[in-house]
């Protein structure tokens, strides 16, 4: 069912509400713009800190025109959205304010005015002149200006590499580079607290050199954040083979520990709650 339907069917109007469907949504909405330019309405809710100015979003979204059950723009159809740095790529300002106020992995609904989208003179052929558009925005993930500046800059040096590999036969010469990019890749999504990403590079970084100690060490880190204990284990036991004397490696290594430990405790209560009798423990048929 497309926005439009779903608006229609969940704000039934009164025989003497001659309002449309925009308007009437737009009663129960957030004011995030104070003059009703920018209106909001949390479908679900996000977490963590909301997004900052100048900071680079990863998001999904459509937006829609009044009456119409297709979007005129969406990129839901798109395998991987890409990385959008607010005040450059993202040329809707009622966009930009909707998204200031968004937290990770939240997804909202906004109304935006025609001064806050297309203007006066909309964008022919699909806008009309004064048009109100709602948008329907996810936001998977966001990087502030000075982590998304080093992602970007590590992003393009990593993809020069790969064009330099593919034309250079002196490998040797370009591994190097390559193998400190996906170090700093890794390391930059675990401040993200994407682990999986942060375990990816560092496993492309131990194609290159399976001894590394920081890549051990990185694709640790990520297993304990997944909570892979064994395979956490694997990564840091090796990575203190190559460094015995590493205190981030040492202490990491005492963090998994814990965690384990803490793991397991919780596994066996929970066992015990399972297995204990029941009825201040009577048997099941018992006299």
């Amino acid at each position: 069912m497309s926005v439009f339907s779903r608006l229609r069917n969940g704000i039934p109007p009164s025989r003497d509400d001659c309002r449309s469907p925009y308007e009437r949504l737009s009663q129960r909405m957030l004011d995030i713009s104070g003059d009703r330019g920018v209106l909001k309405d949390i479908i679900r809710e996000g977490a963590g800190d909301p997004v900052t100015p100048d900071a680079s979003v990863l998001v999904k979204y459509s937006g829609y025109l009044e009456h119409m059950d297709k979007p005129f723009d969406s990129n839901y159809f798109r395998k991987a959205p890409r990385l959008m740095k607010l005040g450059e790529d993202i040329t809707l300002w009622g966009m930009e304010l909707g998204l200031l106020s968004m937290r990770r992995g939240e997804l909202a609904r906004f109304l935006f005015k025609p001064t806050y989208a297309y203007g006066t003179l909309g964008c022919p052929p699909l806008i009309p002149p004064n048009a109100t558009v709602l948008f329907e925005i996810e936001l998977i993930d966001f990087l502030d200006s000075a982590e998304s500046d080093k992602f970007c800059a590590l992003s393009a040096a990593l993809l020069l590499l790969h064009r330099r590999l593919a034309i250079c036969e002196e490998q040797h010469l370009v591994e190097p580079a390559e193998l400190l990019v996906l170090l700093n890749l890794s390391f930059v999504y675990l401040k993200l607290d994407r682990p999986a990403m942060a375990l990816r590079y560092g496993e492309q970084a131990l194609l290159i050199d399976q001894r590394n100690a920081k890549a051990l060490f990185r694709c640790g880190q990520a297993c304990l954040l997944l909570t892979e204990y064994e395979q956490a284990r694997d990564f840091l036991v090796r990575a203190q083979k190559e460094q015995p004397c590493n205190h981030d490696i040492n202490n990491e290594l005492k963090k998994l520990s814990s965690h384990y430990r803490n793991y397991v405790d919780r596994e066996k209560e929970m066992c015990h709650r399972m297995f204990a009798p029941c009825g201040g423990g009577s048997s099941v048929g018992g006299n």
